[in-house]
């Protein structure tokens, strides 16, 4: 696998950031699976199948636990290679006779096809040399989902009871990923902000090819 080299800067993420010596970086994401401790087998093998024979030079895992009738859990895992960036999510899905089972999905997006990505950075103390990150969301789209906010239309006069329909905003959902500081950690929050650097550095270059 390629080695992949992060740098540190003044105003990273709180706490440790990655090393700046040269890591494999598809046995960095292997080894954050494992700590993720859930399926790990399961999550490595649909990223293997999804990535094929092309080698993986940076990635970032994100698990989330919800709780509302039972316990639910979902694992997403982001990763680059020089052509597509591949999307794994893991979740529970209890088979009919009661027993655990789970559901793993891969999609490969080719680079050349992301249409935007926004970086949403939080920030402490901004006055201070910028400030530092305490939270970042990344949102990537491609086109393949949408979503539409739906509203009652108004017409501007706060007197009318006219019946004006609805109207809404179609906006691009693909895939939204939030890390914190104080939820995942400081090391999780600066690998995503290293993921999301390589990201940024890639899709362009892809779009002027």
């Amino acid at each position: 696998m390629a080695p992949m080299t992060t740098h540190s800067r003044q105003n990273s993420a709180a706490g440790p950031v990655p090393s700046e010596e040269p890591q494999d970086a598809a046995a960095e994401l292997a080894q954050q699976v494992e700590l993720a401790g859930y399926y790990p087998d399961l999550v490595l093998d649909t990223l293997r199948l999804a990535a094929g024979e092309e080698e993986i030079v940076s990635g970032m895992v994100q698990a989330e636990t919800t709780f509302a009738e039972a316990v639910h859990r979902h694992l997403t895992v982001l990763s680059l290679t020089s052509t597509r960036l591949i999307i794994v999510h893991v979740d529970d899905a209890p088979r009919d006779d009661g027993g655990p089972g789970a559901l793993a999905t891969s999609e490969a997006v080719p680079l050349s096809r992301i249409r935007s990505m926004a970086l949403t950075r939080g920030v402490s103390d901004p006055a201070r040399g910028g400030g530092t990150l305490t939270e970042m969301t990344i949102a990537i789209s491609w086109g393949s989902v949408r979503r539409i906010d739906i509203e009652p239309a108004t017409c501007g006069d706060p007197d009318c009871q006219a019946d004006h329909g609805m109207t809404g905003v179609s906006v691009p959902d693909d895939i939204v990923i939030r890390v914190a500081a104080g939820v995942e950690g400081a090391s999780a929050l600066a690998r995503a902000e290293a993921f999301a650097g390589r990201l940024s550095q890639m899709t362009a270059r892809a779009a002027s090819a």
